[in-house]
């Protein structure tokens, strides 16, 4: 069987930039106190109240705002791997947003780009793109060329914007990846998938409601979860903790992300971080700031790399990489 690596990336944002001061017209807040609970300044905003020109959840074609987000993401991508539309064997798009309820959102979105191979949705919460990344290492060693990887989202969206104790924490984006084949074992070394499906009611969405999300519970939840799967997946990868040189956790708190690189002895400066920029963008936050580190100049080749992610279910997903520097 053959192995994978990740040989480009690309990413989408809106232009809509809403800081911490705006979100008093909604609700009682301040920076200060948005700034403490969860190191966010900025988040980049799509849909919803705060959008200025929303998109309808579907237009015609089938692309709303997470597909024209994913297709953007996905292009530059394809662009940096230097690979065609009609080379991907599977699209994968990781998101809990989609433009529509039926069909998948990746139909739309591999008809804009032109990929002629497969097309499905994968939705495992803000543990999408690691659970994305397994599958697409899965498929690669069984033959296939290339996968294109997506985490796109559009949170405000189905945000709750009365509810002042999460509301500002969820923005939009999109971030992308061409996952290739390569002989022998490739950079995928360690993994570790798993879902806790009677804790359902921490953290869900119904059909035309807001988001509903137990704060403290999912805080405790989480650390817990991202520390024990990062530790198995350390282990099947036969690495240390101290051999990692990026952290790459879900976007969700900056408390949550330092209390999870501590209890696995990694420092914080290890750690990448978008969060102040982004906010939380689910499936999107990991490929958000692993592109991120990337083009800061942060990874060398042979680099190990560390992803890490829970979300609603509860889910939750680590994997083990070794960084390929590519042209």
């Amino acid at each position: 069987m053959n192995g994978c690596t990740i040989t480009g990336m690309g990413t989408a944002l809106p232009d809509r930039v809403v800081r911490n001061e705006e979100l008093t017209a909604l609700f009682d807040t301040s920076d200060q106190w948005i700034r403490e609970r969860s190191g966010i300044v900025t988040r980049r905003v799509a849909a919803g109240p705060l959008a200025t020109e929303p998109l309808p959840p579907h237009v015609p074609g089938g692309l709303g705002t997470t597909g024209r987000l994913a297709v953007e993401a996905g292009r530059r991508a394809l662009s940096a791997a230097g690979v065609t539309p009609d080379r991907i064997d599977l699209l994968i798009l990781c998101t809990t947003s989609p433009d529509q309820q039926v069909p998948a959102n990746s139909a739309a979105v591999s008809a804009a780009l032109g990929v002629r191979g497969g097309a499905m949705d994968l939705n495992a919460a803000c543990a999408g793109f690691t659970y994305g990344l397994v599958t697409a290492g899965g498929l690669l060693g069984a033959g296939a060329r290339h996968v294109l990887l997506i985490g796109a989202e559009t949170l405000t969206r189905i945000t709750d914007w009365s509810d002042r104790s999460s509301a500002f924490l969820f923005g939009d984006g999109a971030g992308a990846a061409v996952v290739s084949s390569v002989p022998g074992e490739g950079c995928l070394l360690g993994w570790d998938l798993g879902v806790d499906g009677s804790l359902v009611d921490l953290l869900y969405t119904d059909h035309g409601a807001g988001m509903v999300m137990k704060g403290q519970e999912v805080f405790r939840r989480a650390v817990r979860v991202t520390v024990d799967s990062a530790v198995a997946s350390l282990e099947r990868a036969k690495v240390t903790a101290d051999q990692i040189a990026l952290f790459v956790p879900h976007q969700a708190n900056i408390r949550i992300m330092e209390t999870v690189a501590t209890k696995l002895g990694i420092p914080t400066d290890r750690m990448a971080s978008v969060i102040a920029e982004t906010g939380n963008t689910s499936s999107a936050s990991i490929p958000l700031a692993l592109a991120g580190a990337v083009a800061a100049g942060r990874l060398s080749d042979g680099d190990l790399v560390l992803l890490a992610g829970f979300g609603a279910g509860m889910t939750w997903a680590s994997v083990v990489w070794r960084w390929q520097a590519t042209d």
